[in-house]
C-alpha cells in the first residue's frame, strides 16, 4: 500500500511558497492530495471553486498530485481518502506553536495519522497568502509571490472591489 500525503490549507491565494512545498512533498510521497479548505470561518476572498481551480492549474505539473476541496474535520477528510500523513507547513519559528498545537490535536482525534512538518525553500519563506493579499488590495507588484493566474484573478478582485 502507499502512502497518501494531504495537505491542507485555504489557499487563498495558493502562492509560491505553497507550490514549494507542494513539490517537496511530491519527492517524498507517492500521492499527495492538495486539500483546499472552505474555511468559511476565514471568509476567504477568493470562493472556494475558484481557489481549487486554481490550485490544479498551479500544480498541474505534478502528476502525482491531486487538488481537491473539503468542508469537514481535517482528520475526518484525511480518513476518507486513506491519507497516512498530513504536511504542514512551517515558515518561521513563530507558525510552530499554532502548528504543534494541531498537530497534536490531530493526533488525539485520529492517531494513524501522522503529522509531518517542511519547510519551504528561503527564498519563499516570508511570502503568505495574507500578506499577498494586503500587498494586492493596495495596487502593489506582488506578481513575483504568486502563479500568473493567481495575478488575474487577484487583479480582478480587487479592481471590481
Amino acid at each position: 500500500m502507499s502512502t497518501i500525503a494531504v495537505y491542507p490549507g485555504t489557499f487563498d491565494p495558493i502562492t509560491n511558497g505553497h507550490t514549494d512545498l507542494v513539490e517537496r512533498a511530491s519527492k517524498l510521497f507517492p500521492s499527495v492530495i492538495v486539500a483546499v479548505a472552505a474555511s468559511h470561518k476565514k471568509r476567504p476572498v477568493v470562493p472556494h471553486d475558484l481557489r481549487i481551480s486554481l490550485a490544479q492549474n498551479v500544480l498541474s505539473h505534478l502528476p502525482n498530485v491531486t487538488v481537491v476541496g473539503f468542508d469537514n474535520l481535517l482528520t475526518e477528510f484525511a480518513a476518507s481518502v486513506d491519507a497516512t500523513v498530513v504536511i504542514r507547513g512551517l515558515r518561521a519559528v513563530s507558525d510552530f506553536e499554532y502548528e504543534f498545537q494541531l498537530a497534536n490535536m490531530n493526533r488525539v482525534i485520529a492517531p494513524e495519522i501522522e503529522s509531518i512538518f517542511l519547510t519551504p525553500s528561503e527564498k519563499y519563506s516570508y511570502i503568505s497568502s495574507t500578506l499577498v493579499r494586503e500587498i494586492a488590495s493596495l495596487n502593489g507588484d506582488f506578481g513575483k509571490f504568486v502563479h500568473p493566474d493567481v495575478k488575474r484573478v487577484l487583479q480582478e478582485h480587487y479592481q471590481t472591489a
